[in-house]
């Protein structure tokens, strides 16, 4: 298990009051690994709800995938879940 926040993308969707945040990982990326989000980064102050992928093919076909999740201090920590090593993910992050 590594933290692989240091390879992460995120892009934020939406307005001022309510948005989503849109993650993807490195291609390397194993379950298990975990990333972390400051969410006054993005002005989300409440998630709302996180959906996870994988790529079963590199930058095409993407399955759900659900990771465990933990918020403290305004820092949201994703674990990504699965059974899958070196593959690159993507997670939908709604907050407001």
């Amino acid at each position: 298990m590594a933290d692989v926040t240091s390879g992460i993308t995120i892009k934020r969707l939406g307005n001022d009051e309510a948005g989503a945040l849109i993650v993807t990982t490195a291609a390397t990326v194993d379950d298990g690994d975990t990333l972390t989000v400051t969410l006054a980064d993005y002005g989300i102050s409440s998630v709302l709800g996180i959906s996870g992928f994988i790529h079963t093919t590199t930058d095409s076909v993407i399955v759900a995938e659900a990771p465990e999740t933990a918020v403290s201090a305004g820092v949201l920590t994703v674990t990504v879940g699965g059974s899958t090593d070196n593959k690159k993910r993507a997670f939908v992050i709604w907050g407001e």
